[in-house]
């Protein structure tokens, strides 16, 4: 209890320290998220699409779940040595499976009736994928982004280990900051993952039309069958 009630003068003394260590933390979830964006978005869609592939999105998120992070960590030390590039690959494969699985998802479960009836008024595949099926199924995708965002931005205190930095340089490092700081870090973890969710969530309210957030509205109200 007593480093709890030090957590919060240790996070006013060490403002700077934190901030900077946010900054890190940030940056390397970001390029994890953005690239694994581009690889399992245009395989969630296609698959999603051509409605196929249900085996595979569901494998790739049941692997993407047991693998610990800190275990690909120490595989990749084998691989790629020490450093920036072994925990980026970590956050990666961590987060491609949900952001594909909930892809796929949300353009599968769209209506068929809805992609049929857009066929037979003369629109090409592509234009029933963009104009149909993904503003449809936008709020679920939206999910999955939100979901591996915060794994990652939890996932990448881990990277003090592989000398990448971030706030797990304070929350491993008891020696110099004392309880107080690794409880005041962890703290700061959990806080920046909650806003993390947030701002994803607010973005999805900027971007997304009135009648998709209808839409997911109603998904999220309606009762459980």
């Amino acid at each position: 209890m007593d480093a709890f009630l030090k957590a919060g003068p240790f996070m006013a003394e060490n403002f700077s320290l934190l901030l900077e260590k946010t900054g890190e933390q940030l940056l390397l979830s970001l390029v994890a998220v953005l690239i694994s964006l581009v690889i399992g978005v245009p395989f969630g869609l296609w698959l999603g699409h051509v409605h196929r592939g249900e085996f595979l999105a569901v494998s790739l998120t049941n692997i993407g779940r047991a693998l610990p992070s800190l275990a690909l960590i120490a595989i990749f030390i084998g691989l790629v040595g020490i450093g920036y590039a072994n925990v980026l690959l970590a956050l990666i494969i961590l987060a491609v499976p949900p952001i594909l699985s909930y892809t796929y998802i949300a353009i599968d479960s769209v209506d068929r009736d809805l992609t049929r009836a857009a066929r037979g008024m003369g629109l090409t595949p592509l234009e029933v994928l963009w104009r149909i099926e993904v503003p449809l199924g936008l709020p679920m995708a939206f999910s999955g982004v939100r979901t591996a965002a915060v794994l990652v931005v939890s996932s990448a205190t881990l990277a003090a280990v592989a000398g990448g930095g971030g706030l797990g340089d304070v929350i491993l490092n008891q020696v110099a900051y004392g309880i107080e700081g690794v409880v005041a870090a962890a703290l700061w973890v959990a806080a920046l993952s909650i806003l993390v969710d947030q701002a994803i969530a607010l973005l999805f309210r900027l971007v997304a039309s009135p009648g998709v957030k209808r839409v997911a509205a109603q998904s999220t109200s309606a009762p459980a069958v």
